[in-house]
Formats: C-alpha cells, sequence, structure tokens
C-alpha cells in the first residue's frame, strides 16, 4: 500500500517536534551536567586548595575553570531557552545554527584540554588523554538526540579533526614529553580521532534508522487503520496482517461463500427491554459470532441490525471458503445453546442462510470513507435463504451449491425446490441444523 504523501508529511511535522523536544533535552543536560561540573569546581579550589593546586597547579587563578563551566552551562541554558521559544511558536529550527551550535559544543572539549595544558604543562601531550578527552564522546553521543544523520557526522568529525591538530601541533613544536610510546604516538592519536569520526557516524546511522523504522511503522500504521476503516473494526488482527501488504482492493470477481444471521423474534423480545438491554444482549451475542467468523477465515461485512453478512473468500481466500462458512454457522449455534444453558443470555433463536457461488467485490465509497462491498445474485440468495428458516421451522439452511461442496462429514437434509423471489428457476434447499 502506498504511503499517502500527507500522511507523511503530517508525520515529518510532528516528527520535527519530537526533534525539538530532543534538542531542548539535550541542551537541558548539558547545562545540568556543567552546572554540576561548576559546584566541583567551587568546591575543589575552595575546600581543599592543596589537593587542587597538586593536581593542577597555580599556574592561572583557581577560580578560571569555575567560571568557564558557569559561562558554559550558562550557554546551554540560553538554548534552551530559544529552543523552547521556537517550539512553542511553531517556528523550524534554523539549518546553518544548528551546525554552529554543533561546533561549538564539540569544542569545549578542546578548549578544556588547552585549559589543562596551560596549567600543567610538563607533558602536554600526555593531558591529550587526560578526562577531558571523554567529553568528545559526551558530544558525539548526546548528538543522537538530534535524529540527524549529518549534524552526527559533523559531530564526529570536528571532535576527530580538532583533537588530532591539536596533538600534532603539542608534537611539532617539541613540548616535553616522557619516552615516545604507543599512547602517546602519531598512529596513536590518529586512531583516536578515527574513533571520534565512526563514533558520531555510528550515532548518526542508528538515528536515521530509527527514523526510518518509526516512518515504517507509521505508515503500517496508517495502512492498517484503512484496512479497519474499510472493513469495520471486527477483523481480525489475523486478517489485517494478510492484508497490509495488498497494493490495493481492486474491483474483481471471486467465488465466495455468503452467510447471512438473524436472530428470531427480536421485535418482540426488544419491546420488553430498555435500551441498554437490547444494546448489551446483541453485543454480547455478535462479540462471539465474531469471534467464530474471524477463526474460521471469513469476515463479518456487515450488520443488519439484529444479524449480520459474513462473507468466506473475499478478500482472501484460503480455499476452504464453503466449509469454513458452514463450520462456523454451526460452532455458532452450538455456542448459543452453551449460553442460553449457562443462561448467560435468554431463550434465543436464530436464523442462517448459506450460498456460494460468484460475485464482484471491491471498494465503494468516496475518496473519504470506502467500503468493501460484495454484490451478485450470490448475495440476494443468502439473504433469501436465510429467511426461508420460518417457512421450515429450521435454524441453518443451504442450498445445492453449498451442499455439493462440502464433504459426507456435513450431515444434510433435503427439503424441497422452492421459488425464490428474483429468480426464475427453483433452488434446492438443504438443512443443515
Amino acid at each position: 500500500m502506498s504511503f499517502d504523501l500527507e500522511v507523511k508529511k503530517n508525520f515529518q511535522k510532528e516528527l520535527d517536534q519530537e526533534i525539538f523536544k530532543s534538542e531542548i533535552l539535550r541542551a537541558k543536560i548539558l547545562n545540568i551536567i556543567f552546572y554540576v561540573i561548576s559546584i566541583f569546581f567551587f568546591v575543589l579550589p575552595t575546600f581543599l586548595e592543596d589537593e587542587y593546586v597538586k593536581v593542577f597547579s597555580n599556574r592561572i587563578n583557581k577560580y578560571i575553570p569555575l567560571s568557564f563551566f558557569l559561562i558554559v552551562g550558562t550557554y546551554f541554558l540560553i538554548l534552551k531557552n530559544i529552543l523552547t521559544k521556537f517550539k512553542k511558536n511553531e517556528r523550524p529550527i534554523p539549518g546553518i545554527p544548528r551546525y554552529i551550535n554543533a561546533f561549538i559544543e564539540t569544542s569545549l572539549p578542546t578548549i578544556l584540554i588547552i585549559l589543562l595544558i596551560y596549567m600543567r604543562p610538563d607533558y602536554p601531550l600526555y593531558n591529550l588523554i587526560s578526562p577531558p578527552f571523554s567529553a568528545y564522546f559526551l558530544f558525539i553521543i548526546l548528538s543522537g538526540l538530534r535524529l540527524n544523520f549529518k549534524l552526527s557526522i559533523f559531530t564526529g568529525t570536528v571532535a576527530g579533526v580538532e583533537f588530532f591538530l591539536l596533538a600534532m601541533f603539542f608534537k611539532e613544536n617539541n613540548f616535553p614529553v616522557l619516552p615516545t610510546d604507543y599512547t602517546i604516538s602519531t598512529i596513536g592519536f590518529f586512531i583516536r580521532s578515527f574513533f571520534f569520526i565512526l563514533a558520531g557516524t555510528a550515532i548518526g546511522y542508528v538515528t536515521s534508522e530509527i527514523e526510518k523504522r518509526i516512518l515504517h511503522s507509521f505508515s503500517l500504521l496508517n495502512d492498517k487503520n484503512k484496512i479497519t476503516n474499510l472493513f469495520g473494526q471486527h477483523v481480525s488482527p489475523e486478517v489485517v496482517e494478510k492484508l497490509v501488504n495488498q497494493t490495493d482492493f481492486v474491483s474483481e470477481i471471486k467465488h465466495v461463500s455468503i452467510m447471512f444471521f438473524d436472530i428470531r423474534n427480536f421485535t418482540s423480545f426488544s419491546e420488553k427491554r430498555t435500551a441498554t438491554e437490547v444494546v448489551e444482549y446483541l453485543n454480547q451475542i455478535f462479540n462471539f459470532c465474531i469471534e467464530i467468523v474471524n477463526k474460521n477465515n471469513g469476515i463479518i461485512n456487515k450488520f443488519l441490525g439484529d444479524g449480520f453478512m459474513a462473507v468466506f473468500g473475499a478478500p482472501i481466500s484460503n480455499g476452504n471458503d464453503v466449509k469454513n462458512s458452514v463450520i462456523a454457522s454451526l460452532e455458532i449455534l452450538e455456542r448459543i445453546k452453551l449460553e442460553v444453558k449457562e443462561k448467560n443470555i435468554p431463550e434465543t433463536g436464530i436464523g442462517v442462510g448459506i450460498h456460494s457461488g460468484e460475485a464482484v467485490t471491491g471498494n465503494i465509497g468516496s475518496s473519504t470513507r470506502k467500503e468493501y462491498t460484495i454484490i451478485g445474485d450470490v448475495v440476494n440468495l443468502a439473504s433469501r435463504v436465510e429467511q426461508l428458516n420460518k417457512q421450515f421451522n429450521s435454524k441453518i439452511l443451504i442450498t445445492e451449491d453449498v451442499k455439493n461442496s462440502l464433504d459426507q462429514n456435513f450431515l444434510t437434509e433435503y427439503l424441497d425446490e422452492v421459488n425464490v423471489k428474483g429468480r426464475e428457476q427453483k433452488v434446492k434447499i438443504y438443512k443443515i441444523a
């Protein structure tokens, strides 16, 4: 089934709103993280000054790192408020500012590393693999909340390029280093940089796949809703699953078995009950009737007040449609007897008529509301046969066409050859219950 462009457009609009929420969430998370780090850099030099000097030296004012983290935290707070305002006004997030913001965010670990190197200049290359180094991964992972493949790759690339250039700068300028080893070798820094780019690509791919799968799921849900609207709420989930991959339900001639079901003496029953009692009674009966019809690979095409019309063989068929329709009618009869016996429902008489043959099937209606309809003599005759139950004082009647499609396990009784309104030839009627 094709996924309507209008539906896709609406989905994209809803997805944009979710991206807004994700961006706001990112900004909120980063705002909290940097404010928490600010608290750490306030407590450490204030209450543990000796430890602070031992780790970071006293080359710069001890509150400069605190100021840095407070400024960054405030930046994300302002960003969160700006995004919230854009969302409230339903304005899209501008493209270029998103990349600028991604660049600023991803450059923060670079600034932190430079600051740390300035505070501890003895072995700058080892500062490159100190805790701020891990902050790159924080921004790469959080880029996934943008649900944008290109932005995630951009974030990973910025991290990788900045880190590698920083490493090469300190190596080329002969800053003091410990004896060279793999940890601070060029290839070691290159591999770390490559992993940043790889991580950004991986995160971008994952978010891209999530978006595709959400869109696909939304498409399937839309198709299922269309099928449910087309065939009614009483279509089984199994039938919906089989139909969801069909492109369209074009008009076609199919061999079907039609069952008409009617509750006897319903008028007199309803006259003695309240409207609520009548509806509850019908729902109770129709509930297990729907279940039985669905179980036997049929669908209830339409409800007719105190009865319904079920079709077996359309829109899908398992090759045993006539047999399935008879089995379903017998199961319904037995279930009603059981419900009456257990006093779940009052004494209930039913009439069922079944006929099989070719019919025109297809969608009928407007572009906004269509219904799957079965048209043809097979429908009219099945309805007439059901009405003959009153004449023969029977419960389930079938035509000769139905009888000839059944095996010997079904006990049938020939009743008569009757004239049916709208047909020139008489119809042989058989009783099965």
